[in-house]
């Protein structure tokens, strides 16, 4: 950052004898030039003087009052509190060849009143546009994914860079955050018959992994009933008493094969 220049310093010979006179001139005609010479600033702005073209020494002046010389000072005024501005809908190429449109919002202050005027010729559009700038920049870099998932991130980085480039104007970056990002309706459509599909095949290995979990409970449960015949006739009763608690009129009692195989008999097959 270059220096600013001592003021009142290289005025020279001429300026001096302005200043002199200029000032003799406001005596001779007070009181009435109190009024012109006295100035008053608010609370959240500074005044910047320049004498005969040049900064007055000691910087930004304010707030309340302060006093000038009419004839060979003039004054701005720069105002201190935040400014916020929503930075428009950036058409960005992502780094795995996505477009989107992103927006954003960004907050800022006037460090440096002094910076602010002589260095730059408005601040305020300066740092809209370098916003813009900054965000197609920092987003070409970025996977899609990575922009979705990693916003607080994305908006530091911004707010980093922003801050850095804007020190020289005086300019104080408090914070960037990234509003929306809009996808083209076919990737949003694409996007959304992928996460279905991901959602259907977890189910059907949810699924699977039940069938088999169950499998292996029936296999077990036909073992323990194997190794005791009596075992299979209590789930026959429990059964019977799990279908008599629901009141219903059909009663369905099992019976062994072989008990019905005599009465399925032909009589033929009787004699034999």
């Amino acid at each position: 950052m270059r220096p600013l220049p001592t003021p009142e310093s290289n005025i020279g010979v001429c300026g001096c004898l302005l200043v002199f006179v200029s000032l003799l001139l406001m005596l001779v005609t007070l009181p009435i030039s109190i009024w012109m010479s006295i100035k008053i600033v608010k609370e959240y702005e500074r005044a910047i003087i320049f004498r005969l073209g040049r900064i007055l020494r000691g910087g930004a002046k304010g707030p309340g009052l302060f006093f000038i010389i009419p004839c060979t000072d003039s004054f701005i005024n720069v105002d201190m509190r935040t400014i916020t501005f929503d930075i428009p809908p950036q058409e960005v190429l992502t780094k795995d060849s996505v477009t989107i449109s992103v927006d954003g919002v960004v907050y800022y202050r006037v460090q440096n009143a002094t910076l602010a005027v002589a260095n730059i010729t408005n601040a305020d559009a300066a740092t809209r546009l370098l916003a813009q700038t900054t965000l197609r920049n920092v987003l070409g870099t970025k996977n899609l994914a990575e922009i979705l998932s990693d916003r607080e991130e994305i908006a530091h980085s911004m707010q980093s860079s922003l801050d850095e480039a804007t020190d020289d104007w005086g300019i104080k970056v408090e914070r960037v955050e990234i509003k929306d990002v809009k996808l083209p309706q076919q990737l949003q459509r694409a996007m959304a018959a992928e996460a279905e599909a991901a959602r259907e095949a977890r189910a059907k290995v949810i699924a699977a992994e039940g069938e088999m979990n169950a499998s292996r409970a029936l296999k077990e449960a036909a073992t323990v009933i194997a190794e005791s015949p009596s075992a299979l006739q209590l789930r026959y009763l429990q059964t019977l008493n799990t279908i008599a608690a629901e009141k219903n009129s059909t009663i369905i009692f099992p019976l062994p094969i072989d008990f019905m195989q005599s009465f399925l008999r032909k009589p033929g097959d009787a004699s034999v």
